[in-house]
């Protein structure tokens, strides 16, 4: 049978429109990010990753910020992450409570400080305690539970394989996203699709696939040749949602300077209803980069959005420039 990216399936009992997911994107996956991918047509979005530890003991600004949901952004993922299973059930808990439709754990995060809580893409050397995780946040939530996990702690290591078997086969997670690359290539090198194809024969779950996946092109050759159930996309989405109309096939052209504008405007007023004028100024200094590069912005712009001293400030510089690049 043929497939195709824009066919409906389902995920633990979830109803999803479409094969085309936002990936878990650590400290930038906020709520109005996931909105943003799903107005161009994700049909799944997935939080960024979330301390378990600060969700039990109720960090006021973890609770608030990291697990709040808008209404318009369903189904969503709220991804999770930690190594004790009684603070994941409690985290899962609470997750369930905020909205979330599925909980996933990340399981290959490569971040040091991460690794080092025994968290991340450290569980992948201890298969028992991955195990009891899962079986915990399912537990403790009573929603369906996924795994992104990396394929290895480095070269040649498949312990990420065994470890996805083991999630599947004895805690019942009803999904995998697996990222074929070691956790010590972080994000460098050509990820190894043979290995998603290798999960896919042999998981009765989907499996889904990450890494690499900043083209149309590329993404759509990942799906065919892995038979994955569905695709992350990641950093290639960053200041380019239009990538998800592209990929699903309901756009070919790319963003006009109005538009990729016109969303910028978006983005900020967003930040702004989220952290307020103060902490958006700041926050959206990392934001910046990537919509100034699809406008062609030089060195220049993107040095003085980097040390605006206010969002007014922000809009200024890109209507100059814009006034510029038209002249």
């Amino acid at each position: 049978m043929s497939r195709s990216l824009t066919d409906p399936w389902r995920l633990g009992g979830v109803s999803i429109p479409n094969r085309v997911v936002l990936a878990p994107l650590a400290g930038i996956g906020n709520w109005f990010v996931r909105l943003q991918a799903k107005r161009h047509g994700a049909g799944l979005v997935v939080s960024e990753m979330v301390s378990s530890f600060a969700v039990h003991y109720r960090n006021e600004r973890t609770c608030r910020e990291l697990l709040r949901i808008h209404p318009q952004e369903h189904p969503v993922s709220v991804q999770l992450f930690g190594s004790d299973p009684d603070v994941m059930a409690s985290a899962a808990e609470r997750v369930a409570a905020a909205g979330a439709d599925l909980i996933d754990i990340n399981m290959g995060c490569p971040v040091p400080k991460v690794c080092k809580t025994g968290a991340g893409a450290a569980l992948l050397s201890e298969p028992a305690r991955a195990v009891a995780v899962a079986r915990a946040a399912a537990s403790g939530s009573g929603l369906p539970v996924t795994v992104k996990l990396r394929s290895g702690q480095g070269p040649g290591d498949l312990t990420g394989l065994d470890v996805a078997r083991r999630l599947v086969f004895d805690a019942g997670v009803c999904g995998i996203s697996i990222h074929p690359r070691h956790a010590s290539q972080r994000h460098k090198g050509v990820p190894n699709y043979s290995l998603v194809s290798q999960l896919v024969d042999e998981l009765p779950t989907p499996v889904l696939v990450s890494g690499g996946l900043q083209t149309v092109s590329a993404v759509r050759r990942a799906f065919e040749e892995t038979g994955a159930a569905g695709v992350l996309l990641a950093r290639g989405s960053l200041g380019n949602p239009w990538l998800f109309e592209q990929v699903l096939g309901v756009r070919e052209d790319e963003p006009t300077r109005v538009e990729i504008l016109d969303e910028l405007d978006w983005v900020i007023d967003c930040a702004v209803e989220h952290l307020g004028s103060e902490r958006a100024t700041r926050y959206l200094r990392k934001f910046y980069p990537w919509y100034v590069e699809r406008l062609g912005g030089g060195r220049p712009l993107q040095a003085a959005l980097q040390t605006a001293p206010s969002l007014d400030a922000a809009r200024a510089l890109l209507h100059a420039d814009t006034v510029k690049a038209a002249a």
